[in-house]
């Protein structure tokens, strides 16, 4: 679903990314691991068409982002790290805005049965998003991508500044997600959710992926000795 074939991308004398190879299966999550300045949200901006690569190609369900960028963004949902909404509009009101800007268009009670199906509470649906938490901003961004029927989704260090029990909340939304199909590529420095949730995991230094774990791999190993000793090569 999600392709990266020998993708090169400069900013000036800087090599941000450099031979990178990588696919995430339909039903699969990726978490991407790195240090600062390691590559990772350059390559999901590659994937969101933000950024053209120097070299390589990306494609999304077999079409090519540079060729195709309507038809690749129409597959993909995307949360940053700090999920943008429109602070006057409700909860259901951006839903249904966004909804509407992915082609889809969801009756008052289908907007609410979304919004209740990612764990918002029924008093915040028609609550106006400026005065939300981290966590419910998440919720109604995964909303988004359920409203969307996204065939992807890529996250941008999805769990920064969440308290415990509201990251548990998010990773079991990612489960439901991955159980419907979705492609999930999640750029994170929080390796406890990339042990507890991935179904591999990419280390990423200086543009180039320095390490590959799958399932079985993650379960059994220490992730942050393989980490720290990927920094230190």
């Amino acid at each position: 679903m999600l392709f990266a074939e020998k993708l090169h991308k400069r900013y000036g004398s800087t090599v941000a990314l450099h031979a990178l190879d990588l696919s995430v299966a339909p039903g699969e999550l990726y978490a991407l691991l790195g240090p600062n300045g390691a590559g990772k949200t350059t390559t999901i901006n590659c994937f969101l068409g933000f950024l053209a690569p120097d070299g390589g190609r990306v494609t999304i369900d077999g079409l090519d982002v540079g060729q195709h960028p309507l038809e690749t963004k129409q597959r993909l949902a995307y949360i940053p790290e700090q999920v943008n909404l429109y602070g006057h509009f409700s909860a259901a009101e951006n839903l249904a805005y966004f909804a509407q800007l992915g082609g889809h268009h969801y009756a008052p009670a289908e907007l609410r049965e979304l919004l209740a199906a990612v764990g918002l509470q029924p008093e915040a649906h028609e609550r106006r998003v400026s005065g939300f938490s981290k966590g419910m901003r998440q919720k109604v961004g995964i909303a988004i991508a359920l409203a969307k029927r996204a065939k992807a989704l890529l996250l941008d260090e999805p769990t920064s500044g969440l308290d415990p029990s509201a990251s548990h909340e998010f990773s079991q939304l990612l489960a439901r997600l991955r159980g419907q199909g979705v492609a999930i590529l999640m750029a994170t420095h929080d390796l406890f959710r990339a042990k507890e949730d991935a179904t591999r995991v990419g280390i990423m230094r200086r543009g180039t992926l320095v390490r590959e774990l799958s399932a079985g791999e993650i379960r059994g190993t220490d992730l942050e000795r393989l980490y720290l000793e990927a920094m230190r090569a």
